[in-house]
């Protein structure tokens, strides 16, 4: 849940704290107050996109901070994986420069904006005015359905996506055997040919490498030649260096009558021999130095034939013998293609049961939540007073003949139906539900929500408009029901709501010197009172007062009673 929010310098806000409690919390205040900036701060510091024209007038930066309290392991998995600590509380802070830079950090570290929704998206389900349109659209009614089915439902997809892999892979291997036979004659000659030059040319893992030192030993033999011979020279003619280690053996050698120098001598007869060795080794190698200029034409013909190879077949050894592999693999396939065709359409038929008993399984599976959701909504919708609701998920029909249109999500498309008066039809959402039915619809599909999303702060921006009267009544005892389990943060302008209220704040507007500011006031009290009395009937008469008091009292009971 949503602990406290921190504002700093956005639109008219200069400075305010608000703590919130873990029930209901209601922001209320005249239209235009700025009740809407507070819902826009949490939005901000959540992940929205920012905008330079959110910052203060005169100020060069804006920021929020939110501290969350977290179930026991509830955002364990993504810190973890994010190498962000976890503590008993969450902390979010954000902040935006007027030249459009901007920093997000969660328990202190830096995270991308990417990384701060992943977290927030397990935090708050914002609802506004804007969802009504989200849920108009039947894409998102499928998606909102398969959240209340759960586990089997996503079980069922699973199946179906692997179903599909299999298909596509089918598909594409008999793709590779397509066409008529002069097609695939011409692609077995262009493969045949292909996989004989790569195996005549045999090349070898790194005959390249060997060729291209071969290459510049050939090209600088002059220069290698005269270089041993220097060696040689130096080691192996009159006084060179064998000589000279000779020398020095006798010298010591003859030593041996005043003092024992045999190690010293034997050190010396080794190097002799090493160093005579060594010399008749490089004079080996000068004299094998033999450049025939044909060899020389070979090792250029072959790797003049290999980079020939590698721009036709791949640039390194892996990726020839890759291109090799699969056009041996595609030619046996096209070589058999009558055969391999037949048993490939086959698989594909097999598939296509397979998929559409899958795909039937999946939307069974659907029905049954569907069944289950339309009821407690329907009871939901009655408690708020649209007695004769009714309202029912339906199904696309849908043959096996249809499979090649199956998508991960299955076959069939559905469409939320409702009626909200007895004796008239069922309809699409979009096409019959008015504005107000539209609140109490979204805050029963909410409540059946609150159970399963693991969500633990609901936002609704003005869910009451449009309602009034009994109807009020009733929304603001559902708020309580659901804020027993649930956060809520209410946006309202009803006195039924704010009464019910765990933490009411008053948005206001006020003139200071020459500058507009919004303030942020937690209510209680007579302050409480008065604003009550105000949202009853525009003014605080002893009359409002009184009728404050009682909304306050019977709110109080029905708290108890559920308590």
């Amino acid at each position: 849940m949503l602990k406290s929010l921190s504002i700093r310098n956005i639109a008219l806000i200069d400075r305010a704290d608000l703590g919130f409690s873990e029930g209901l919390n209601v922001l209320s205040g005249e239209t235009g107050a700025g009740k809407s900036v507070i819902l826009d701060s949490i939005d901000f510091v959540l992940g929205a996109k920012a905008d330079k024209g959110m910052i203060r007038s005169g100020q060069t930066e804006c920021s929020v901070r939110a501290e969350f309290t977290c179930r026991d392991g509830e955002l364990s998995g993504i810190l973890n994986e994010l190498d962000i600590e976890e503590d008993e509380t969450l902390v979010l802070s954000r902040r935006f420069t007027a030249d459009g830079k901007g920093s997000a950090k969660v328990n202190g570290c830096a995270v991308t904006s990417a990384m701060l929704k992943k977290i927030t998206s397990r935090l708050v389900d914002v609802h506004g005015q804007s969802e009504h349109f989200f849920l108009l659209k039947e894409s998102n009614q499928l998606r909102l359905l398969d959240k209340i089915a759960g586990g089997e439902v996503e079980a069922r997809k699973a199946r179906v996506g692997e179903l599909l892999a299999v298909r596509r892979e089918l598909q594409k291997r008999l793709g590779m055997i397509g066409g008529d036979e002069g097609e695939r004659s011409r692609r077995l000659d262009i493969l045949k040919f292909q996989i004989d030059e790569l195996k005549r040319a045999d090349v070898g893992e790194n005959e390249e490498e060997t060729l291209l030192d071969l290459r510049v030993r050939y090209l600088n033999a002059e220069k290698i030649l005269s270089g041993l011979n220097a060696a040689r020279a130096a080691l192996l003619d009159d006084g060179g260096a064998a000589d000279a280690a000779n020398s020095a053996q006798r010298a010591i050698s003859q030593l041996a009558r005043y003092a024992d120098y045999s190690a010293l001598s034997e050190r010396l007869e080794n190097a002799a021999a090493e160093l005579s060795d060594i010399g008749e080794t490089v004079e080996r190698l000068a004299e094998e130095l033999d450049v025939d200029e044909d060899e020389l034409e070979r090792v250029e013909n072959r790797l003049d034939e290999i980079r020939s190879l590698k721009k036709k077949y791949g640039n390194t050894y892996a990726q020839m013998t890759e291109f090799l592999r699969r056009a041996e693999e595609e030619y046996a396939l096209l070589e058999d293609s009558g055969a391999r065709s037949e048993q490939l359409t086959r698989e594909l038929g097999e598939n296509a049961k397979e998929l559409y008993t899958a795909c039937r399984a999946l939307t069974e599976a659907r029905r049954a939540a569907a069944e289950e959701f339309s009821r407690q909504v329907v009871e939901e919708l009655r408690t708020l007073n649209i007695a004769s609701a009714r309202f029912e998920v339906e199904f696309d029909e849908y043959t096996e003949g249809d499979v090649d249109r199956a998508t991960s999500e299955g076959l069939g498309d559905v469409r939320f139906l409702f009626s909200a008066n007895a004796g008239e039809p069922l309809k699409e959402l979009g096409k019959i539900i008015s504005g107000g039915e539209m609140s109490r619809f979204m805050l029963a599909v909410k409540a059946q929500l609150s159970s399963v999303n693991g969500i633990g702060t609901y936002i609704f921006d003005e869910i009451d408009a449009g309602i009034g009267g009994k109807t009020a009544k009733v929304v603001a005892e559902k708020f309580c029901k659901i804020a027993a389990s649930t956060q809520i943060i209410a946006v309202s302008h009803l006195a039924q709501i704010a009464a019910a209220a765990d933490r009411q704040f008053l948005i206001e507007k006020t003139e200071e010197g020459e500058k507009t500011y919004t303030r942020v006031k937690a209510l209680s009290g007579e302050e409480r009172r008065s604003e009550l009395a105000r949202l009853i009937s525009g003014e605080t008469s002893e009359t409002a007062l009184r009728h404050a008091d009682e909304l306050i009292a019977a709110a109080s009971d029905y708290k108890l009673r559920l308590s």
